[in-house]
């Protein structure tokens, strides 16, 4: 059987980031990607996709992202860098290799892939949440017989020309593809509340320092309002051209739908083409099941990103419950780092 040290699951953004400060450890690791090529969930967004930071604001630590042609990265420019980053760091990344689960055997981990098993001290689960589309139970949606995709496999337009569109969800995936639909179809944005809209010359970057300087009063023990969250709306170009469009505006949920349409509150039914779900993804981690890790919401139980169920596993990567802003490219640096300090105490204590 192979062995490693560390085997880090998930070669995306926050596999990277874990693989930067492991390399420089000195202990064995490697990087097992279930992707058939670098970018990680990056490959699977859409064909319009635009960072809402600057490049030198989307960056994973030690390399700054090469500026962009244009004021926000494209999602290609996005992929590229990952993989440009990968092969400057020399990370050691195995792919495409699928990790179906992590068995404790004695005082190690069993890693189950697809390339056979890996035997490990330590594992950092770093899969994101790409795998794991979440879509709202609403009464009759098995019935619907129009066409309903998640935000995680919607690609374009295309098809969609002169139908009737539901797009549900109101964060910034929700508003960008409202704005790319809305141009060629008859669009009508759901929102479970009213979306926040920042000012037009705010981008990323105030949006993650303001988050960032609430999170730290709130460590403090400071109770002070956010004066923005991360899932308020970014007035990227396509955004602001679908306001100047008059079409930015949202309405209240329906309640249910028919095998043609939906229903709203107080029994009114409308015909729906489409429906595109934008209504965010939960945890991947269905491989941590076999250490009965996994909680009921999904999640796994952890002290900063160390699982408190057991011992030698980490998470990163997966929201603030894994490191404040660990789910973006700037922000999932700094768990990486002291993840990867937690991992090296705990390998060479361990033996």
């Amino acid at each position: 059987m192979e062995a490693a040290e560390v085997v880090v699951i998930g070669a995306g953004q926050s596999g990277l980031a874990t693989g930067y400060y492991l390399r420089r450890t000195g202990l064995s690791f490697v990087l097992l990607d279930e992707q058939p090529a670098p970018g990680g969930a990056w490959q699977h967004g859409w064909d319009s996709l635009h960072l809402f930071s600057p490049a030198e604001q989307s960056s994973l630590p030690g390399w700054l992202m090469p500026r962009s042609r244009e004021a926000y990265p494209h999602r290609d420019e996005v992929i590229d860098y990952l993989r440009q980053y990968e092969l400057k760091y020399h990370l050691p990344v195995e792919r495409p290799v699928s990790v179906p689960a992590v068995e404790r055997e004695g005082g190690y981990f069993r890693v189950r892939t697809s390339r056979g098993d890996i035997r490990a001290k330590a594992v950092v689960s770093a899969t994101g949440s790409w795998r794991k589309p979440f879509t709202p139970d609403y009464p009759g949606r098995e019935a619907f017989e129009g066409r309903q995709v998640h935000s995680a496999h919607y690609r374009s337009p295309a098809g969609l020309a002169g139908k009737k569109v539901l797009v549900v969800g109101g964060g910034n995936s929700g508003a960008q593809i409202l704005a790319e639909v809305s141009r060629v179809a008859a669009v009508t944005w759901v929102t479970f509340k009213t979306p926040t809209f920042l000012p037009d010359a705010v981008d990323g970057r105030y949006l993650f320092a303001a988050a960032t300087q609430h999170y730290l009063a709130g460590q403090a023990g400071k109770e002070v309002p956010p004066p923005a969250r991360l899932g308020d709306i970014v007035m990227v170009p396509p955004v602001r051209e679908a306001r100047e469009r008059g079409v930015l505006h949202s309405v209240s949920p329906f309640e249910r739908f028919t095998a043609t349409g939906v229903v709203w509150p107080g029994g009114r039914e409308t015909p729906a083409d489409a429906v595109i779900w934008c209504t965010g993804f939960g945890p991947a981690l269905d491989h941590l099941q076999p250490l009965g890790v996994v909680e009921p919401d999904g999640s796994v139980a952890t002290s900063g990103t160390r699982a408190a169920k057991a011992a030698g596993l980490w998470l990163v990567g997966y929201g603030n419950w894994t490191g404040f802003a660990s789910a973006t490219l700037i922000g999932v640096g700094r768990s990486a780092r002291e993840t990867v300090r937690q991992v090296e105490q705990y390998v060479r204590e361990s033996g």
